[in-house]
């Protein structure tokens, strides 16, 4: 096993939640959808949002999805779900695109 890999710590908060840190290692297309997912949570909230609330905020409403889901559909074809549905692409051009998509600026320039 790598020596990067460390456990995940976790803490009980005072609100009878738990905090778990973890490091993730994500497609651009991910990190743009969850800053898509913040800007969309900051809006409804009127206050900022880190992506960290963004990404707690998108866990608990799947949870809650895959619950009223469950009933309906297989769980083999809930857990197949992904944020990103596009085609591989080369590393650079992934964050070129993603940029964008953060800064509003995809599909703006003509190739």
């Amino acid at each position: 096993m790598s020596d990067r890999v460390t456990p995940p710590t976790m803490h009980a908060l005072p609100d009878g939640e738990a905090e778990i840190a973890l490091v993730l290692h994500l497609p651009w297309e991910d990190v743009a959808a969850l800053g898509q997912e913040a800007g969309r949570l900051a809006a409804r909230l009127q206050r900022p949002v880190t992506l960290d609330e963004a990404v707690s905020h998108r866990l608990r409403s799947s949870r809650s999805a895959a619950h009223a889901k469950s009933a309906q559909t297989p769980p083999a074809a809930t857990a197949a779900g992904s944020v990103s549905s596009l085609p591989p692409r080369q590393p650079a051009e992934q964050a070129r695109q993603a940029i964008d998509r953060i800064n509003g600026t995809a599909g703006n320039e003509s190739a």
